[in-house]
């Protein structure tokens, strides 16, 4: 590790990169500590205090992918979350509307414009996310129990309510401007780096949370059970992140003019986890309706009771039944329509390539369904294992809704993914030395 390091900081060019990505690393968490106008920042501070004791899970999510921006109404409290939805969003649509799918089979310049729709989603979902941020401090339900919670924003006027929810919207957009700027001139993903920061940057806080809850003994026997549930479940998740199936597919020789192409043998790298983190999230999200509408609802029913009961720690049977099956669902659904075994069975036949043992056509498309379904399986499995046994096992721990297996998933996903492309780009530079 020190001796790539070394390498790193030795090759000028990826040392521009790193520190190019490092400083704006720095300006996105400096953004994520600057509260916006109109904001008592010395209440929140105090429901903030006041909400590290309770168990309530409801902003979880949100605060985990912000950095913990979003309970602070800093300017950029909404995070990189907007840019993801809106990127999800568009990647739905796609398999929906024939013209966003012409665009994306154009190639760069469709790719563009469908960048460019990603954006103006994004600004319009950060301006929908924004006003009901705003609206739930304005109420007091973004800190329910905290005495001051509804002295967060003093001034209730629609201009300062503008004002607030413009702040971050524009935050909002500087954020994936930021993230644009890493994927151009750094390292790695932009908005992959991002959101893999603000996750990292509450785990301190967590951990220090974990340790706090009990007497001295029992804080650091705390602490140190999750230190060791952390390892195990980063090995597995190092594992199976790395683990793929290739299917082999060669390419018949073609003669065009004096030139020969083809014949060359390459392969179809089909991972356990197609899907990513990405059921994980859908699945997350979507428990927490049932949690915002007995939040904001005034009734003292039943039905508002059986959901605070059971959808708000985590740990409770009919929670983590549901968690586990929508993660399932999900998985299979994503992989659907990202992955499309008559596409790429065409765009095989189309170039001269066959798997050996299996006919072009209709017969490769439906082994490569098969293969698919089976990898699917054990990816589904591991998702929803890795999404509840942080859950269940810190249920009990204060402040542990940020080692979800959420958090766990991006951080390990997206470590490994930047550490390849530097890899990559190390490799790169070597050539180009010996060459010369």
């Amino acid at each position: 590790m020190p001796t790539a390091i070394v390498r790193v900081f030795r090759t000028p060019e990826l040392r521009n990169k790193v520190l190019f990505t490092l400083g704006m690393i720095a300006l996105y968490r400096f953004g994520a500590h600057i509260p916006i106008p109109g904001v008592n920042y010395g209440n929140v501070q105090a429901c903030i205090n006041a909400a590290q004791a309770g168990s309530s899970r409801l902003l979880g999510l949100l605060n985990l992918f912000s950095g913990g921006a979003l309970l602070h109404i800093a300017v950029f409290a909404l995070g990189i979350l907007p840019y993801i939805t809106a990127s999800i969003i568009l990647q739905l649509l796609t398999v929906v509307i024939p013209k966003l799918e012409a665009l994306k089979k154009e190639g760069s310049a469709g790719q563009a414009k469908i960048t460019q729709y990603t954006r103006y989603l994004t600004v319009a979902l950060a301006v929908l996310q924004g006003t009901g941020l705003v609206a739930t401090a304005r109420s007091g339900a973004l800190f329910s129990g905290c005495p001051v919670a509804s002295d967060i924003v003093p001034d209730k006027s629609i201009f300062m309510t503008a004002i607030m929810v413009l702040t971050i919207a524009a935050g909002t957009a500087c954020v994936m401007w930021l993230g644009e700027l890493i994927t151009d001139r750094g390292v790695g993903n932009g908005m992959s780096i991002l959101v893999f920061v603000s996750t990292a940057a509450t785990l301190p806080g967590t951990l220090w949370a974990i340790k706090q809850n009990g007497k001295i003994a029992g804080g650091w026997i705390n602490f140190g059970s999750v230190i060791a549930v952390g390892f195990v479940m980063v090995g597995l998740v190092v594992f199976v992140e790395q683990a793929q199936r290739r299917i082999p597919v060669q390419y018949t020789k073609r003669v065009i003019g004096r030139k020969s192409y083809g014949h060359a043998s390459t392969y179809i790298p089909m991972k356990v986890n197609q899907a990513g983190v990405i059921p994980v999230i859908f699945a997350s999200s979507l428990l927490y309706i049932p949690q915002v509408i007995a939040q904001f609802s005034s009734s003292t029913s039943g039905w508002k009771a059986w959901i605070e009961r059971n959808f708000v720690m985590g740990d409770d049977p009919y929670y983590v039944i549901a968690y586990f099956l929508l993660t399932v669902f999900f998985a299979f659904f994503y992989v659907s329509i990202t992955f499309n075994p008559q596409e790429v069975a065409d765009n095989m036949t189309k170039y001269g390539g066959f798997i050996p043992g299996i006919r072009a056509g209709r017969p490769t498309a439906q082994y490569l369904g098969y293969v698919l379904n089976r990898m699917t399986w054990p990816g589904a499995l591991y998702l929803g294992v890795i999404a509840l046994v942080p859950t269940v096992a810190f249920a009990s721990y204060g402040g542990a809704s940020s080692l979800s297996g959420t958090s766990i998933l991006i951080i390990v996903g997206v470590g490994l993914e930047t550490v390849k492309q530097i890899n990559s780009q190390l490799q790169q530079h070597d050539y180009e030395g010996f060459l010369r």
